[in-house]
């Protein structure tokens, strides 16, 4: 007697309509960058040899000494089983520490401080943890799709509050306090902000720990690229990194205060973060009442594959999280945590103002250069591992411009309508990729024959 083989019995399953999925796979799309990336590496595959500058993915290695403290530790015969959802004592002690030296907050790290494996799971747990089917969420508009989407998958009802560039992407409280929040259980913030690069304000997160105090809302803030901080680099190469607490850094506080000026600041371990601008909104009074925080290793140590995340807040929330975490996974491989312990605690300033602020820097300058190529205008103060800028009036709709820099250019530069209908008009570049590479992207967009035509004047905010 025949079987039939595994491919005829899941065809006739499939044609019967015996399987379907879940309801709620019907309130998302896949990943606008999974369905994109596809697409891309069928380019590649074609021979198009497509440059990508639409994913923060940090393209450099943490430091040595991480990667050898790794090693060591993954070669330990104790190093390979089960791990605790609560994370090693030295993470936790590890989190508290980097804390307390770079943003001058004091936490318990038995009790303040949950690692996660990525914030995206952090995004699902807390959650999980405060809102009920029918509750009420709020997200930014711009913001991080994965704020909207597992808040859908659970069942949540998503209000977003709009950020505009009038309004320097910051909240409107105004807004806010018109909206009917009697179900709302969470708010997402995200500062410094993604896509925008708007830079994190104290005057914000004040208004909006009142906010939450206020109304009894949870609010979560994003916080991964406080120390990615590309500011506009000089002709000249930049200078070498601060020595023995001294911090040299080149800002510029506005396009109209004109020339590119530097200034040194001298710093202490537990307040060299606020003197460097390291704003933490957990460092407002009242904020571990109401707030949580986010923070993660893959921006600030280039570890984004390493999956080492944490969030800190009162006990009890973080009780109530760690509830929902242990019946869902253990703590992530020995090894990684105690190396991500290791370069929380020993990573240099040296090492992150040439990781997170010299090389931005000069990539930042190239960025600038196809953004004015393309005809689009930006704020040169905003901050992060991005660029974000408006898109010519000419185009109707962004992906005109997206897709032809894709298909003629060969260069993959991320639409704004992603991240929510205030960015349909706007364009993120990042800055993930090596210098040359950005290079060779700015020569394939300047020639005359893959560039899309312009109609008006190109200008940054810098004219």
């Amino acid at each position: 007697m025949a079987h039939p083989t595994p491919t005829q019995t899941s065809s006739t399953s499939l044609e019967g309509n015996l399987f379907r999925p879940a309801d709620r796979l019907s309130l998302v799309q896949e990943y606008y960058f999974s369905r994109k990336l596809k697409e891309v590496a069928q380019l590649n595959a074609e021979g198009k040899d497509i440059i990508s500058l639409a994913i923060g993915s940090p393209d450099m290695p943490p430091s040595e000494r991480t990667i050898e403290v790794l090693c060591t530790e993954a070669r330990k015969p104790n190093a390979h089983g089960y791990q605790p959802t609560i994370g090693t004592p030295e993470l936790r002690q590890a989190m508290a520490t980097f804390y307390q030296r770079w943003y001058g907050v004091e936490l318990d790290p038995a009790s303040e401080v949950q690692p996660l494996i990525g914030s995206k799971e952090g995004i699902l747990h807390v959650t999980l943890a405060f809102v009920n089917p029918g509750d009420t969420v709020l997200v930014p508009n711009p913001g991080y799709p994965t704020y909207t989407s597992l808040s859908k998958l659970l069942g949540a009802n998503v209000v977003s509050y709009d950020l505009t560039e009038e309004g320097g992407w910051q909240p409107d409280f105004d807004q806010l306090e018109s909206m009917d929040l009697s179900r709302v259980k969470l708010m997402w913030t995200n500062y410094p902000h993604m896509p925008t690069g708007a830079r994190a304000r104290r005057e914000t997160y004040e208004r909006l720990v009142a906010f939450g105090r206020k109304h009894g809302i949870v609010i979560v803030n994003d916080n991964p690229y406080s120390f990615i901080d590309p500011l506009p680099a000089p002709k000249d190469p930049l200078p070498a990194p601060p020595q023995r607490g001294r911090v040299e850094c080149t800002e510029r506080a506005s396009a109209s205060q004109g020339p590119l000026v530097t200034s040194l600041v001298t710093t202490s371990p537990l307040e060299g973060g606020r003197e460097r601008g390291l704003l933490s909104i957990l460092q407002i009074p009242g904020a571990k009442d109401c707030c949580i925080e986010f923070n993660s290793m893959s921006k600030s140590h280039n570890m984004p594959g390493w999956r080492v995340a944490m969030l800190v807040t009162n006990s009890q929330f973080v009780q109530w999280i760690l509830k929902v975490k242990t019946n869902v996974e253990n703590g992530t491989f020995r090894a990684i945590q105690l190396a991500a312990a290791d370069a929380l605690t020993n990573t240099s300033d040296e090492w992150h103002y040439e990781a997170n602020v010299r090389t931005y820097a000069r990539r930042r300058v190239i960025a600038e250069e196809i953004m004015t190529a393309l005809g689009c205008t930006f704020d040169p103060d905003q901050t992060g591992m991005f660029l974000w800028g408006r898109i010519p009036e000419s185009y109707g709709h962004v992906e005109e411009l997206t897709e032809h820099v894709l298909h003629k250019a060969r260069v993959f530069i991320t639409p704004g309508f992603i991240f929510g209908s205030n960015g349909e008009r706007y364009i993120r570049i990042s800055l993930c990729a090596k210098e040359e590479k950005m290079r060779e992207a700015l020569e394939r967009i300047k020639d005359p024959l893959l560039t899309p035509p312009q109609r008006g004047r190109v200008v940054t905010k810098q004219d």
